[in-house]
């Protein structure tokens, strides 16, 4: 239970825990098979959708041996209202609605004894059609609908509008994936309703983005006191201090892995880190005569909407060296860095050489990369 944070990971992140490692990247895989189940041909009918079936999902991803079945698929809706002249444009420019990850239940004795209780993976892949690029740069921050607080002045619980119109837009044949999450976990719940159960959400990029509210929905929606966590990659700023504040609240735990080098997470918006004693002297300086330009300053960001804060705990990755294999250091660029396989790798790289643990994670990763290669050759 300490892998999932009910110690807030306290002693695991720094030097990185062992087994804490072979965790995140367990869960890294999750999202690995969430890629590549996704058809990305766009000449295809079957664009946007997912190329296996719900019960085979996993092993013909490359990852037979999880121990998990998948239960439900997932789709996530653009809420952006398209003009007229749109319609003539091709189908995978404007599609809407698209597969975007799913929940698989641990079923495995081994794995379940290991686990201590029977675990729920959702996992989100990260951005990938046209209006998911697009609902990725309305970067403003809205409330999210039946959390506390005030709507108008932005002190309540507010999430970047584009993440929570991907989350919560539903289109005319497809329900939204908050819905479509809702009624898998409350099944779930009813099912296993004598089990002790955990739910971690894992995710890239704008997966990770939907893990963070997904976690804080489920955490607000049901009763239940399950252990809910979050293992992001690359993940973007997702909400303002309020929106922190309720998750610390509510107990969900959420371990940000982040690499320095990667653009996409210090992004967006203005980034106000502080604590709520600094945030206390703060608004009380913005009310004085005497308060200083940078007080004025975070006052009209947060104003405007665009004061965000880093919600959860940071595993920071350090950067490429020299011993890391040459797709890393050779033309370095922004995609590169954000990459997931470069997630995978920096997590994996860590590990000492002494270690056998890298020697496994490295074959493994090697196994699945060649046989997906395989699959699309």
């Amino acid at each position: 239970m300490e892998y999932q944070g009910v110690r807030d990971w306290d002693g695991l992140l720094d030097p990185l825990d062992d087994n804490l490692r072979a965790e995140i990247l367990r869960y890294g895989y999750f999202v690995e098979a969430a890629y590549r189940s996704f058809d990305f041909d766009p000449s295809l009918p079957s664009y946007g959708t997912c190329r296996f079936r719900k019960k085979d999902l996993l092993r013909d991803s490359g990852f037979p041996d999880t121990g998990y079945r998948v239960t439900q698929n997932l789709r996530a809706t653009s809420g952006i209202q398209l003009p007229r002249w749109t319609e003539r444009a091709p189908r995978w420019a404007v599609m809407r609605s698209s597969w975007i990850g799913y929940v698989a239940v641990c079923h495995d004795k081994e794995e379940l004894a290991r686990l201590g209780r029977r675990d729920v993976v959702i996992a989100f892949r990260g951005t990938t059609t046209c209006l998911e690029w697009l609902e990725n740069m309305r970067v403003t921050l809205s409330n999210f609908p039946g959390s506390s607080g005030s709507m108008d002045d932005g002190s309540g619980p507010m999430v970047e509008s584009g993440f929570l119109s991907l989350y919560t837009s539903a289109a005319a044949a497809c329900p939204s994936l908050q819905e479509m999450m809702r009624r898998e976990i409350s099944r779930i719940l009813n099912t296993y309703k004598n089990e002790k159960l955990s739910f971690t959400i894992t995710g890239h990029s704008l997966g990770a983005a939907l893990a963070t509210l997904a976690a804080y929905d489920i955490k607000t929606t049901f009763e239940r006191d399950s252990l809910v966590t979050v293992i992001s990659f690359g993940g973007p700023r997702v909400g303002n201090r309020s929106f922190r504040r309720e998750v610390e609240k509510q107990g969900t735990k959420i371990l940000r892995i982040v690499n320095p080098d990667d653009l996409i997470t210090k992004l967006p918006g203005f980034l106000v880190e502080s604590n709520d004693e600094d945030e206390e002297e703060e608004t009380a300086a913005v009310r004085t005569a005497s308060s200083g330009p940078w007080s004025w300053f975070q006052k009209r960001m947060e104003y405007a909407q665009w004061a965000y804060a880093e919600v959860g705990h940071e595993l920071r990755l350090m950067s490429p060296t020299a011993a890391d294999p040459p797709y890393l250091i050779n033309n370095m660029n922004v995609a590169k860095c954000h990459d997931l396989k470069t997630y995978l790798h920096l997590v994996e790289g860590f590990i000492g050489s002494d270690c056998p643990l890298r020697a496994t994670a490295r074959r493994l990763l090697k196994r699945n990369n060649n046989k997906n290669n395989n699959q699309r050759m």
